[in-house]
């Protein structure tokens, strides 16, 4: 029994030391500066000789009564609902069709997923380019006998030109999960739904969307994290104009923290988005423990 005890004790604190880099870089890189977040937001001042000064719930408060931050909120939630659905919607359909036997299928499957691996710096100056006045998509809708529209300079147009580039941008990546849980899917479901009288829609629908739930759930609430997290595509094509109809809420953090300086107020926001992401997470664990339940 004490043989056991001395062996077990040594495999813990061989455990511990093999573990302790990956935990010191945890902590240092992922967990001292949540908590600094944490604090900051309870601040005032800047990082300099003045310092920082303790204001309690203000930064919130602030927030609370701020028109110009739920303006932002409401970008934010009209950006990730018009991003999410079809950057959930086309990926699965093209999924479903390179899953198929199609002709040229490894090259259509890499053509779809080289947005996804491109800089999105780079693929939001394209997209400003495209979409500038006298751009090639206006040159295009002039020779249709169709008119010049303002794209990135009208507070109708300009937010959905930045949902567009960033369904464009998403597509690969979704595409490329939604295959590898179709292929998890065994086949002879398919081919008793198909003894059945099952068409096409009907394997679909009862076949393999139920085989894809896990992958579903995963999918949704990384798009929706990658949604929030947006900031490159806002930065390069608009700069959250015009009339603040673009900013969503990481470039009004980036904003308050790096044009005004009023870092306190930005850990605040970045403290809330935090909190929806870890809520995020809450929700999507939850599901899947129900999921596996079932």
């Amino acid at each position: 029994m004490a043989h056991t005890d001395l062996t077990g004790s040594s495999t813990r604190v061989a455990a511990w030391l093999l573990l302790a880099p990956a935990l010191a870089l945890l902590g240092l890189f992922v967990f001292w500066p949540i908590l600094y977040l944490g604090y900051l937001s309870f601040t005032t001042g800047s990082f300099t000789r003045a310092g920082l000064h303790w204001v309690g719930w203000q930064n919130y408060l602030r927030l609370l009564n701020d028109p110009d931050f739920w303006q932002v909120v409401g970008n934010t939630v009209y950006f990730t609902l018009a991003t999410v659905l079809p950057s959930l919607i086309l990926p699965l359909g093209i999924a479903v069709l390179l899953n198929q036997s199609v002709w040229l299928r490894g090259l259509l499957r890499t053509a779809y997923f080289i947005p996804s691996i491109t800089s999105l710096v780079a693929v939001g100056l394209g997209f400003r380019w495209l979409f500038q006045t006298d751009g090639p998509v206006n040159q295009l809708l002039i020779a249709l006998g169709g008119l010049s529209i303002p794209w990135l300079s009208s507070p109708g147009w300009a937010m959905p030109v930045v949902i567009l580039l960033s369904i464009w941008k998403q597509i690969g990546f979704n595409m490329v999960v939604f295959l590898a849980g179709l292929q998890t899917i065994p086949r002879s479901r398919y081919e008793a739904a198909e003894l059945d009288g099952a068409g096409p829609w009907q394997q679909f629908r009862y076949v393999t969307l139920p085989g894809l739930r896990p992958t579903l759930i995963f999918t949704t609430i990384t798009t929706v994290i990658f949604t929030l997290r947006s900031f490159e595509q806002v930065y390069v094509m608009t700069g959250g104009e015009p009339l603040n109809s673009t900013s969503i809420l990481v470039y009004y953090i980036y904003e308050q923290a790096f044009s005004r300086f009023d870092f306190g107020y930005a850990a605040a926001a970045a403290t809330l988005l935090l909190l929806v992401a870890l809520l995020l997470v809450y929700i999507q664990l939850r599901v899947w423990q129900k999921d596996e339940q079932i």
